[in-house]
């Protein structure tokens, strides 16, 4: 893969952070005269920790890549409780089926930390297909990777056994931050045990039990609050 004009060794020189396009899914088979005319159309937001993004009921009329930092999609039952549906970071996108067809979000989308998110809306994306048609199969290929990953998530959490929420939520984060080491692979974890609790739906005091309880049982280790070693990666297979 050869570098682009606009990525400098230091990040992408469009918008001066540290994400390059090329690592969105949907954008990964685009030739450099497409992807430069991508970078064209993103709009830069920024957020504090605990910023709403967008909230439930509102149009999703956007694709939101993070840059930097976190965020977390949200549902909140009526007696309040939150419950985490996805946890994204650096990297990560969401909202390509909201570049096929707008709709309301079903969801709130929240800053778990600092965030710098490229956004590209709908009406210029359209422009873009309209001269650049066969990026529709790319778009129809990320969705379906997008579905089956949402039928992963809804047959993990809607699991009566909480373990296997956590087992979930412990892959998940390993596949997304997880740094490979001689030992096993290790999390630095942006998340507070709140949060893994909302994300299981248990209380912070449960997962806390389980997580001593896998590190009991030789499967992880845990360093210090924030950092996590999986040693045996094959157990959270599900």
């Amino acid at each position: 893969m050869k570098t682009l004009n606009v990525v400098s060794p230091t990040g992408c020189a469009t918008c001066g952070h540290k994400l390059c396009a090329r690592k969105v899914q949907l954008f990964s088979a685009m030739n450099d005269t497409q992807l430069n005319t991508i970078l064209t159309l993103i709009e830069r937001k920024h957020y504090k920790k605990g910023d709403i993004i967008l909230r439930q009921g509102e149009d999703f009329n956007r694709l939101f890549i993070i840059n930097s930092g976190g965020i977390k999609a949200s549902i909140f039952g009526e007696d309040g409780r939150e419950q985490i549906l996805y946890i994204l970071n650096e990297g990560d996108s969401i909202g390509e089926l909201s570049l096929l067809k707008q709709e309301t979000t079903h969801y709130d989308l929240i800053a778990t930390k600092p965030s710098h998110l490229c956004t590209i809306p709908k009406e210029s994306f359209d422009e873009f297909l309209r001269t650049n048609p066969e990026m529709m199969f790319a778009i129809l290929e990320s969705a379906h990777e997008r579905i089956s990953s949402l039928e992963r998530l809804v047959s993990a959490i809607s699991s009566p056994d909480a373990d296997i929420r956590l087992k979930f939520l412990i892959r998940q984060l390993s596949e997304q931050i997880g740094k490979v080491t001689s030992r096993g692979i290790e999390l630095t974890l942006t998340l507070t045990r709140e949060d893994m609790a909302n994300f299981v739906g248990v209380t912070r005091e449960t997962v806390s039990r389980k997580l001593s309880a896998l590190s009991a049982d030789g499967l992880i280790e845990l360093k210090d609050q924030k950092t996590l070693l999986i040693l045996s990666p094959d157990y959270f297979d599900l």
